[in-house]
């Protein structure tokens, strides 16, 4: 190594590696990072969940840049991201029901004794 920096050898400096550069600046990151706190309606999608592919698409059309959606769901996911369903909730649902029953009917039906007869074998 002594020699190399005496000699200035060209050949054994140091070269970049190969491979595809970055895709994101560190700005365009922070910056896809508080699309992420927003809901995706804001940016004129659908519905209010986040996907892959939705994330690549936005990324796609404020920045020019393409990105595979299996390829962002990784980045995603180094970032501290993790796939989310949302909940699904019936219209119907009627809570006042439901918290009686959980309050009343459940407790009963859990401390019901099971039948002492023995099974046939």
């Amino acid at each position: 190594m002594a020699r190399h920096h005496r000699e200035e050898n060209p050949g054994l400096t140091a070269k970049s590696m190969p491979g595809q550069p970055r895709f994101l600046t560190p700005e365009q990151d922070q910056l896809v990072r508080t699309w992420l706190a927003q809901k995706p309606t804001a940016h004129g999608f659908s519905t209010d969940l986040w996907t892959a592919r939705r994330v690549a698409e936005l990324i796609r059309r404020r920045f020019g840049i393409a990105f595979h959606p299996n390829y962002l769901r990784a980045w995603l996911t180094q970032r501290g991201y993790s796939p989310q369903r949302p909940a699904r909730r019936v219209r119907q649902r009627h809570e006042a029901t439901i918290t009686h029953w959980v309050a009343d009917d459940w407790p009963r039906i859990q401390n019901k004794r099971a039948t002492t007869k023995p099974t046939s074998s």
